[in-house]
């Protein structure tokens, strides 16, 4: 899952939301230098990577992409996953998705001191362009893959990946559809 899923799945706790947020830029020995809530946010992070990279519904998703893509399928399937959880937010949750957004950038800008290097340069791309907002919709989709393209180690092809996301929109939806619910009630027991 890409970011707004892992912010959604750290429920109410601001803690786990700021361990889940920088759970991919935390390495080794640095994950102790944090506070318990946090460090259970960077666990939780990972068992929801292990989870979804594991899951036979998301590998169907990520087989549909894996010829053109190859490595970069499974971080596409992830942004198709946040349109179809953003699209759809208030079938998740009584807050609006603005409203979300707005309230997990003042967390995460509160505790900014806490933020790895290369999450505090993400965050700064990610709040002033919106992008928990942009996977609403088409045009922010387009925009997300072709910024994680300019960002890539080699030419992934990723910005061409939202014309992957029209042609097979209701295959990659009914995999979303069938594939979260499991994921949240795994991410409410994942850490005992």
């Amino acid at each position: 899952m890409n970011y707004l899923a892992h912010l959604y799945l750290s429920g109410d706790s601001e803690a786990l939301l700021i361990g889940n947020f920088i759970g991919d830029s935390v390495r080794g020995v640095q994950l102790s230098s944090y506070s318990e809530g946090i460090r259970n946010g960077v666990l939780l992070h990972r068992k929801i990577d292990t989870f979804t990279d594991a899951h036979p519904i998301v590998e169907e998703s990520k087989k549909r992409l894996r010829e053109k893509y190859r490595k970069y399928a499974g971080v596409i399937v992830d942004i198709y996953y946040d349109h179809f959880l953003a699209r759809d937010w208030a079938n998740y949750s009584a807050v609006p998705l603005k409203e979300y957004a707005s309230h997990a950038y003042a967390i995460i800008r509160e505790n900014h001191h806490l933020l790895p290097e290369k999450a505090k340069m993400f965050f700064h791309y990610m709040q002033s362009r919106d992008i928990l907002n942009a996977y609403a919709s088409m045009e922010g989709v387009e925009k997300v893959l072709y910024g994680m393209s300019r960002r890539a180690s080699f030419n992934s092809g990723m910005e061409k990946a939202a014309k992957d996301l029209q042609v097979h929109y209701r295959s990659f939806e009914e995999e979303f559809r069938l594939f979260f619910p499991e994921l949240k009630q795994y991410a409410l027991t994942a850490l005992g």
